[in-house]
């Protein structure tokens, strides 16, 4: 025991002179620890932005729902000549009805996979209550829309079977709406108007913070800016394409009733004949398991196919594999981002052994002094080897702080979700004093293997 508290007393006062050594010479010794500062703020704040990305596609598979598949309506203005001239006979066009309801029965019944299904139609209008005004989108989905894209209520209820078939006025309002129209009042039971039919509000969803760009068109919305109504009460109160025949009317340049209002086709062929003939804008399904996901767009698309008569007028997507794609993306991106800043950590430690090695030079009278009066080759190598890791863990602490303070500072100036988690630190911190006993050693070991006369004599 006398001997352990021997030993300790005499590394301490080895620790003690490595500490009067940096602070004698407190200039070279932060110069030496800038190294070590910017590297582990790097290392830090590179993470921090690699554990945003992360959580930020975390949150978009959640909202884009797992295992969702999307059909899409697609509609192109034809060519003029309504039929082509293939070798020496006119081909006339296939005849497509588009995205029906009736597409969505025969994927319930015929794909076993599918666990939930919606159809969506979208209309942009603008939507008031007690003389305030706002554009919006109206959305005409089923119930179990709701379910596909994880939307929870934060009051009210979601529509029935009984709104779902009969086509009750009745809507599901976002955030921004409530906040909009009823900042000082409960929502629920109240009419607004969206173009010239009113509605009943009969639930409030919560609020959403989660950006998901680049995927709108793939049936990705703004919910909290969105009416959502059943499906039926869009084709009932305001338009149903199916009912039109775009191609005969934009020829007798007529006006047709469609539910909801007239709608007018006049003007020439060639411009009504880009209009959307899709009874539904696009179809959201959700299977049972993630490996049927493949599977099951590979039959949805020859089935899709056969309904429409051969005609590519759909486009199925999967928003989750999308996301997972960017996701690698951003890893590769990020383990890139990672090993350069790392580097920084290579360098500040090469700065240390090249001062440390310095630092020797000018201290080789010191040196042999000590091993004169009785201090043995352990006590040098602990010295030096103090000073080294005491600047590398000051270097790697204030680098944790300016970590902090970089990941603060991205993501307030650029708007980049940055998480600094505990193991980014415990990481920096762990291979910034790790750097100081790696690259110190060698320095004190020349040190201590330095001869107590040519010391001595050394000038």
């Amino acid at each position: 025991m006398l001997r352990v508290d021997k030993l300790y007393k005499r590394y301490l006062h080895d620790i003690n002179i490595a500490i009067e050594a940096i602070m004698a010479n407190k200039l070279k010794s932060a110069l030496t620890a800038l190294g070590i500062i910017f590297g582990v703020a790097a290392v830090i704040s590179m993470l921090a932005i690699g554990n945003g990305a992360q959580q930020e596609i975390l949150e978009q598979m959640k909202m884009v729902g797992v295992n969702n598949i999307i059909v899409n309506s697609i509609f192109e203005a034809p060519d003029t000549q309504t039929s082509e001239e293939e070798n020496g006979t006119k081909q006339k066009q296939k005849f497509s009805p588009g995205l029906t309801l009736k597409d969505v029965e025969a994927i319930q019944q015929i794909i076993p996979s599918v666990k939930r299904i919606s159809p969506e139609i979208s209309l942009n209008s603008f939507v008031q209550y007690d003389g305030i005004r706002m554009p919006a989108k109206i959305m005409g989905v089923s119930n179990d829309y709701f379910s596909l894209f994880n939307l929870p209520l934060e009051d009210g209820v979601i529509f029935d079977s009984y709104h779902e078939e009969h086509g009750v006025p009745v809507c599901v309002i976002g955030s921004n709406i409530k906040t909009k129209f009823f900042s000082t009042q409960n929502p629920i039971g109240q009419y607004i108007k969206f173009g010239s039919v009113w509605l009943r509000v009969i639930g409030v969803l919560a609020k959403s913070d989660i950006k998901v760009t680049g995927f709108e068109s793939s049936g990705i919305n703004v919910y909290n800016d969105n009416i959502y109504v059943p499906v039926k009460s869009i084709l009932l109160r305001y338009q149903n394409r199916a009912l039109v025949n775009t191609r005969k009317i934009s020829e007798s340049g007529t006006s047709v009733f469609v539910s909801g209002g007239f709608v007018s086709y006049g003007g020439s062929t060639q411009s009504q004949a880009a209009s959307n003939y899709h009874q539904l804008d696009r179809i959201i399904l959700q299977v049972n398991q993630t490996e049927d996901i493949t599977s099951t767009s590979e039959v949805l698309s020859r089935m899709m196919l056969r309904r429409h008569s051969e005609v590519k007028d759909f486009e199925i997507t999967v928003p989750e594999l999308l996301l997972k794609q960017q996701q690698r993306t951003k890893d590769i991106f990020n383990i890139v981002l990672g090993a350069i800043a790392s580097i920084s950590l290579i360098v500040g430690g090469i700065g240390i052994m090249n001062i440390m090695f310095a630092s020797v030079m000018e201290r080789i009278k010191e040196i042999g002094t000590r091993l004169a009066i009785g201090a043995k080759k352990a006590d040098i190598i602990a010295q030096f080897l103090s000073e080294a890791v005491l600047i590398s863990v000051s270097g790697g602490i204030i680098g944790v702080i300016l970590g902090f303070v970089l990941s603060f500072l991205i993501r307030h100036f650029a708007g980049i979700l940055t998480i600094v988690s505990p193991i980014s630190i415990l990481v920096a911190f762990g291979v910034s004093a790790a750097v100081g006993v790696i690259f110190g050693l060698s320095p004190a070991k020349r040190a201590a293997e330095k001869d107590p006369i040519e010391s001595l004599r050394y000038e």
